[in-house]
């Protein structure tokens, strides 16, 4: 468990894995060379102790749309969204600094430049966001905390979904893609109430990608083992 101040100055618990495998020297130069320059304006702790709120034209000198995938692992599914949607920005949010270093690489290889990444917790970004800002949310494969005294630990909780919530456009769609059956039934259950209207809310439904979908390396361990991804969609509501 890790924590850092909340903007009451209260610390905020963090669960998940942060650093996994040792770097290569590719990646810690990936880090060292690039990160810096990507990350998007006002949203780090250390950058903006007060959680002032920011503009988020400043993160990419325009009022273009803005998408956030929240825990983008290797990156794969981020860098064929930013070469897909060239007229949006998005946004990338991942504590796991092995996974960072692997986008980096990934960006130097596409060369896309309408991607920002903060290397930390999400909700660092919802604090600073103002309402009705993005257009569009990824969750993809998060971390399943199987236990049942766990269950609270995961993101489709209030503690995740109110913020995530306020800082959406009304409209704007909300992808989450797991393969843990229960992850599916707590999604179903606590993220309508939250402000969003089902847009699979029939089973047979779930195994169909939406559009646009790029598989995951989490997700082409999971067949190989057996586990059957689920694909659900939400659009925010007024």
């Amino acid at each position: 468990m890790t924590s850092r101040p909340t903007p009451q100055g209260t610390p905020r618990n963090f669960y998940g894995r942060i650093k996994g495998k040792t770097l290569k020297p590719a990646q810690k130069r990936y880090l060292d060379e690039d990160l810096h320059a990507l990350r998007p304006v006002g949203v780090g702790v250390d950058e903006n102790p007060d959680r002032a709120p920011v503009d988020p034209r400043m993160f990419f000198g325009d009022a273009r749309p803005l998408w956030l995938e929240v825990g983008f692992g290797g990156g794969e599914h981020l860098v064929h969204q930013c070469e897909s949607h060239p007229e949006r920005g998005f946004i990338g949010c991942e504590p796991y600094i092995n996974g960072v270093a692997m986008l980096l690489g990934k960006i130097r290889g596409a060369g896309v430049d309408n991607l920002r990444i903060h290397p930390w917790d999400v909700r660092d970004l919802f604090d600073v966001l103002p309402d009705r800002c993005l257009a569009g949310v990824s969750l993809l494969y998060p971390d399943p905390w199987p236990k049942a005294r766990h269950h609270r630990r995961r993101f489709v909780t209030p503690e995740y979904l109110v913020p995530l919530a306020r800082v959406m456009q009304p409209g704007a769609v909300l992808h989450v893609a797991t393969d843990i059956p229960d992850y599916v039934r707590q999604t179903m259950e606590e993220v309508p109430p939250a402000g969003f209207d089902c847009l699979t809310a029939a089973p047979e439904d779930w195994a169909r990608p939406w559009e646009g979908w790029y598989s995951t390396r989490y997700e082409q361990k999971a067949l190989r083992e057996g586990r059957s991804p689920h694909y659900l969609r939400f659009r925010r509501v007024t």
